[in-house]
């Protein structure tokens, strides 16, 4: 079988179409910074290429401290406007955005398979949730900003890659929405053409927004440190969530930090294995380059025969490749679970951390190879690393403790409950974790001292959309959580005294979950 690339679906095409679109904020040879109203052709512009086959892509426009701090003046002037405006006037002009997104859905989605590699039916998910998610926020936002007010300042984001639209995009609207001006910083490795779009589209309407970019190094000084900020906004990984948690230690600033934790599915006297076959299939959705993808199995010993029978069927089914192949021209894009990973570093240290945890012991129970994915022919595929699964990682691997981020399964057996949950509790904190049980008293037993913010029974967990909430548990999540009513109060002001939900250097509340 011979593939092609799908027809219309080029880069090039795709940035004709953005700067047909929005030329104010697409240039022939780069892409702008927005702040203070207007599309400002500052910054270097940074060679970037697609983990899909390392086509050349526009890179972010890198600004240095100093315009970062020009753009955060120009927000806080925005800020002090925006929270003057009429709520009903707020949702009317986020609800012009959101049918503008709506109407490049399509092309949004595009860009968000080559800039970060997500296939199709993931990235029409990513925009879908942002746009629905916003839509029903502005639908039930009036009672949860009964009693409250906007920030003193804008809110600043600093978000990963993985999820542009639908935690990233999201996120600003619905601050927006809750009266403040809101500040993004556009991730490094991938993402930003897609958020120049969104950002021309929902800019367009009045909303006071601001994109920029440029290396964590130079501006999340500004970005973190700023007295003008009212509120920080992280997502990423625990080595620069623990910095920006250090910096924050003698301020009393407003902040959300979701960091990462090694997400378990434990599996204790359990025999309902036809389901768990495509639950372990589904969980390799985007190369489980997700903050609550399940990377972790913890097996109680005597069932390790049965797990390994459903296990192995359903990794060798898991699809991955170009995202944009196709064998006709006229066929739909392909249906796949993942393709790249976000750059071609990322996947071979992980295939190097694979290859070191097998050298000091770990077991191979499954590795793929290259030729069982989907590709163009001569295609570059050095982002790209097939399904595998180590049985037991030593202790010195970073597997045994961490989240590898990528499509890498690792495998524990265990023969008590306080071995099952030792294993389950590896990281100090999690975002999410799931035990596979059969009786449900024994699993909400041991649930109950599970570190994960949510738990689910013989299913998995995930962020969540719309009331349902969100957090993490011990080093996983510092400062308020979100979701729901918690999004919008994260981001007000609440009656004097307020203690809100989440992790803070004082205490911590947890709501119902």
């Amino acid at each position: 079988m011979s593939l092609i690339l799908k027809p219309g679906t080029s880069w090039r095409e795709l940035y004709a179409r953005c700067a047909e679109i929005a030329p104010e904020a697409f240039h022939d040879d780069r892409l702008l910074n927005f702040y203070g109203g207007r599309w400002r052709r500052e910054g270097f512009p940074s060679p970037a290429t697609s983990p899909v086959d390392g086509t050349t892509v526009a890179g972010p426009p890198r600004l240095d401290a100093g315009s970062a701090r020009a753009a955060v003046a120009a927000a806080v002037d925005d800020h002090r406007v925006w929270a003057e405006v009429p709520l009903e006037q707020r949702k009317a002009r986020v609800t012009a955005a959101l049918d503008d997104l709506q109407a490049h859905r399509d092309l949004l989605a595009l860009l968000l398979v080559w800039e970060i590699g997500k296939p199709w039916r993931l990235a029409t998910a990513d925009v879908d949730r942002c746009v629905e998610g916003v839509r029903w926020y502005v639908e039930e936002i009036d009672p949860m900003l009964d009693g409250r007010a906007p920030l003193s300042g804008p809110v600043s984001n600093i978000a990963s890659w993985n999820y542009p639209m639908s935690v990233l995009v999201h996120a600003m609207l619905v601050q927006v929405l809750a009266g403040n001006a809101v500040i993004a910083k556009a991730p490094t490795d991938g993402g930003v053409s897609c958020l120049t779009l969104a950002t021309a589209l929902a800019s367009r309407h009045g909303l006071p927004l601001t994109l920029i970019s440029g290396s964590g190094g130079e501006l999340s000084p500004v970005l973190v440190g700023s007295p003008d900020i009212g509120c920080l906004s992280f997502v990423g990984g625990r080595g620069v969530g623990g910095e920006i948690v250090a910096s924050l230690v003698d301020s009393d600033k407003r902040h959300v930090l979701e960091q990462e934790g090694l997400n378990c599915w434990g599996i204790w006297e359990f025999g309902d294995w036809d389901s768990l076959g495509p639950q372990i299939r589904k969980a390799f959705d985007y190369a489980k380059q997700r903050c609550t993808a399940y990377p972790r199995y913890v097996v109680q010993r005597e069932l390790f025969d049965r797990f390994l029978a459903v296990y192995l069927p359903a990794v060798r089914g898991v699809a991955f490749g170009h995202p944009l192949a196709v064998e006709h021209p006229d066929d739909p894009l392909p249906e796949l679970d993942f393709g790249p990973l976000i750059t071609d570093a990322k996947a071979k240290e992980l295939a190097d951390v694979v290859d070191e945890a097998v050298r000091m012991g770990g077991v191979p129970l499954y590795r793929g190879s290259l030729a069982d994915g989907r590709f163009l022919p001569g295609q570059q595929t050095a982002a790209y690393l097939p399904p595998t699964a180590i049985l037991s990682p030593p202790r010195s691997s970073p597997l045994h403790h961490a989240e590898p981020f990528g499509p890498v399964d690792t495998i524990v057996l265990v023969d008590t409950e306080a071995e099952l949950l030792s294993a389950m509790n590896a990281s100090n904190g999690a975002l999410v974790a799931t035990l596979a049980c059969d009786d449900q008293a024994t699993a909400r037993r041991l649930a109950a001292d599970l570190q994960a913010f949510k738990v689910g029974i013989n299913k998995p967990r995930s962020r969540g959309d719309r009331d349902e909430v969100f957090g993490g548990r011990g080093a996983s999540w510092r400062g308020a959580f979100v979701g729901g009513a918690l999004l919008v109060h994260a981001v007000t002001e609440g009656p004097s005294g307020e203690r809100l939900y989440g992790n803070f250097p004082s205490y911590s509340l947890y709501p119902p979950t």
